[in-house]
């Protein structure tokens, strides 16, 4: 059975599902951070996954990835699947500005992170409701 690490858990926003993955968001308000999680149990690797599950983990982030970069207008798209320190398997998909604050070196532990407000969470939902298609369920908020 399927059950989201803790790490995981305690570091995102659940947003919602695509038919593979669990959409998250990271709580760093620093940068529009995404993560994707195979609704698989007991997947450290990409290998792991049968055929047609690497296929759709590659095309839900494709998907992700193109839809994001046009909706928060990224200069780069940042994709990366480490697992060093949340051996789940998950996609790390973050939208990159020349204008960020850790630009141009990786995002991880450039800054401390900044939490969402109530209002920024919902404004995140709000821009990706009418993008993200019919494929994607949200979570209840």
């Amino acid at each position: 059975m399927f059950a989201l690490d803790s790490r995981l858990e305690q570091d995102t926003f659940a947003l919602g599902d695509f038919p593979l993955c669990r959409l998250l968001l990271s709580k760093d308000a620093n940068y529009p951070w995404f993560i994707l999680v195979p609704r698989r149990a007991d997947i450290s690797e990409v290998f792991q996954l049968s055929d047609a599950d690497q296929q759709q983990l590659w095309k839900e982030t494709q998907f992700l990835s193109e839809t994001l970069k046009d909706c928060f207008a990224a200069d780069k798209m940042n994709i990366a699947a480490l697992g060093n320190v949340v051996s789940q398997l998950h996609m790390h998909v973050i939208v990159r500005r020349r204008s960020d604050v850790a630009w141009p070196a990786p995002v991880w532990g450039a800054k401390p992170a900044i939490e969402y407000s109530a209002v920024q969470l919902n404004e995140v939902r709000q821009r990706l409701e009418p993008v993200l298609g019919n494929d994607f369920q949200f979570l209840e908020a």
